[in-house]
């Protein structure tokens, strides 16, 4: 199984350059499975109900996300019909939407899909690791191919996880950062790892804002309205191959194309 993961896209700009390069890329590369973190996907800081249907348009089987789910208050009861839109699986009981799910392909082979969120320099949710244990229980008696995107800010949280997770998952990847690595590998027990898939968006920004609204904030330290920047964009994430019998990685590519 061939899983194709967007990083972070960000705003118009980011859907945009999804729209036109991803059919390119799902075909050239074999894609089974597309999914696509959309956290930031309108305006650049949460994500509506039309914005996630626009990606879900794209070839995209399943959506992820993260801390900024929340920003768009519409997106709420969304997320309880059950549409294909994660949230991290370690907020408390009780928030809308889930935190995992099983994406089936047109042949029939299955994908367990996580959603989890770290808590360094993030919010005191609940512990990723423990609620990663309960999560792949479950979902390993559908299927042993397992994916798991972490939304964090620290390496060392994402790092510690891929290895606590390494060979009970086939791939985790990271988010949040909307700075791609380049430390993509298969981890010694078998999963793939990349510590941030980085964003679909503009490039020449701050992590995908305008520059002169981030300069703004901190050179004032005062609130200011952030917006996407539009220059330089590109689709960035990762194309993981799995073993379906295994559930083992067998490969983790980088993804990095530019929007014209």
């Amino acid at each position: 199984m061939r899983v194709l993961f967007l990083g972070d896209v960000v705003g118009k700009p980011g859907r945009r350059a999804v729209h036109e390069l991803l059919p390119r890329i799902v075909g050239r590369n074999a894609i089974d499975v597309t999914l696509a973190n959309c956290e930031n996907a309108a305006g650049g800081a949460g994500v509506t109900p039309e914005a996630a249907e626009e990606l879900l348009a794209c070839q995209i089987q399943l959506l992820t996300s993260g801390n900024h789910v929340w920003d768009k208050k519409e997106i709420l009861p969304y997320l309880d019909r059950k549409r294909p839109l994660l949230r991290p699986a370690n907020y408390p009981p009780g928030a809308p939407g889930e935190g995992s799910a099983i994406v089936t392909t047109p042949d029939g082979r299955k994908l367990g899909v996580l959603n989890l969120e770290g808590r360094v320099f993030m919010r005191a949710l609940d512990d990723p690791f423990r609620k990663a244990d309960e999560e792949i229980a479950r979902l390993s008696a559908v299927t042993p191919c397992l994916f798991v995107d972490f939304h964090a800010e620290a390496t060392s949280e994402k790092a510690a996880l891929g290895a606590y997770l390494d060979g009970r998952v086939s791939a985790l990847v990271g988010s949040h950062t909307h700075v791609q690595t380049a430390d993509e590998r298969i981890l010694p027990r078998g999963t793939a790892y990349l510590t941030d898939a980085g964003m679909c968006g503009p490039e020449d920004s701050v992590i995908g804002v305008r520059k002169e609204l981030a300069l703004r904030r901190f050179l004032t330290q005062r609130p200011e309205h952030l917006e996407p920047a539009r220059n330089l964009v590109y689709v960035q994430g990762a194309i993981v191959e799995i073993d379906d019998a295994t559930g083992k990685g067998v490969s983790i590519t980088r993804v990095r194309e530019r929007f014209e």
